[in-house]
């Protein structure tokens, strides 16, 4: 079985079309479990009246200290081998929970698989495709990977509508951190593709919205949320061996190291004269 997992407050305007896309999806091994924080729209009424038409949805509303306390509560209720997260305003492509659990017949456990994600802004427009094909930490890690939109890049799953888990792998690396109220995900990932099978599909699972009102948007329209996730990787980076810390550092650094060989090579009479001695020592050696 399947669970996907959708946390929700005051979500009125997009819950019932969450409901309904993975209604649509006509999985027969799917259970889709709804954290509320305690809503005071009509979040609460339109879950009950899906969940009375549809056994397969399972709900509790509750208050609660944020998503990713929410998240940990849904994963306690979770039945199913598989996991995936839903945020109330993204949605699935067609058909895409069916051929999850047909991916996961074949996979060791724990395994973590990554497919491409479509990002529309405020208008439904395309804005961009996420195509994380590269999933090692140290890929994660080594260059800049917030874009000016607050966007990650490429190389990082922007949004969990597009990977999915096993539920055995949060007995390796703990739930989601309760005081991590932004990027919960992001350090979700890095944990996650150091203790896991990982594999990339080509092939596009979900729809992210990214858009005034949304709590990533605003989050980085203000600019914590660019340096929110500089921070975090920094300060992965220090649990690392000094060997993976130097290959980031050179990583990040290369194109700076090239451009100065470059320039003294050009240009040899400007090393210092330090460099330059050793360098008449060590070719007469």
């Amino acid at each position: 079985m399947i669970s996907i997992i959708t946390p929700v407050y005051n979500g009125e305007r997009f819950i019932e079309s969450c409901l309904q896309v993975v209604i649509d999806q006509n999985c027969l091994e799917v259970e889709h479990i709804i954290v509320d924080g305690g809503s005071s729209d009509k979040t609460v009424d339109i879950i009950k009246d899906k969940a009375n038409q549809y056994p397969h949805i399972r709900w509790i509303s509750e208050k609660d200290q944020g998503q990713s306390d929410a998240m940990n509560k849904g994963i306690a209720m979770v039945q199913g081998q598989i996991i995936g997260v839903l945020n109330v305003d993204d949605f699935y492509e067609i058909n895409i929970l069916n051929r999850i659990c047909e991916f996961f017949k074949t996979l060791s456990n724990p395994s973590l698989i990554v497919g491409n994600c479509n990002i529309f802004n405020q208008k439904d427009e395309l804005i961009s495709i996420n195509k994380p094909n590269r999933l090692r930490t140290i890929d994660f890690l080594l260059e800049r990977r917030v874009n000016d939109d607050g966007i990650i890049d490429a190389s990082f799953p922007v949004n969990p509508s597009a990977y999915f888990y096993h539920k055995s792998l949060h007995q390796q690396i703990g739930l989601y951190k309760v005081e991590e109220h932004y990027a919960m995900d992001v350090d979700f990932l890095l944990k996650a593709v150091c203790s896991s099978h990982v594999k990339y599909f080509n092939e596009t699972w979900g729809n992210y919205r990214y858009y005034p009102g949304t709590k990533t948007f605003d989050d980085s329209a203000i600019g914590t949320g660019t340096a929110r996730i500089k921070q975090l990787f920094n300060d992965y980076i220090k649990t690392l061996s000094l060997m993976e810390q130097w290959q980031i550092w050179l990583g990040r650094n290369m194109n700076f190291i090239l451009l100065k060989i470059f320039y003294f090579y050009k240009y040899p009479e400007r090393l210092p004269e330090s460099i330059r001695q050793r360098l008449t020592k060590y070719s007469r050696t």
